[in-house]
């Protein structure tokens, strides 16, 4: 079956998923980078990772980016929403 030049391609994703999705990704990225922490060796403990910003901030910023990525996913555009 050919395409007219009427149709239009229909794509699973509009771009403004993509920059969504992308900005997700973006997002845990920095909360992983934010619970790496410098560990402990066998000669010195190093309490730092205990802070609060290894154990409590960064996977809740991980998290908010994997929420922001399932709605990137959903995302319907408002062209779409009328139809």
């Amino acid at each position: 079956m050919e395409k007219t030049n009427n149709q239009k391609e229909s794509f699973a994703f509009d771009r403004m998923n993509y920059i969504l999705i992308t900005i997700g990704m973006a997002v845990v990225i920095l909360g992983f980078i934010l619970m790496a922490a410098v560990g402990s060796s066998e000669d010195a403990f190093n309490p730092e990772i205990f802070n609060a910003l290894h154990i409590k901030v960064a996977p809740a910023v991980a998290f908010a980016g994997f929420i922001f990525i399932i709605y990137g996913i959903m995302h319907r555009s408002k062209e779409e929403k009328s139809e």
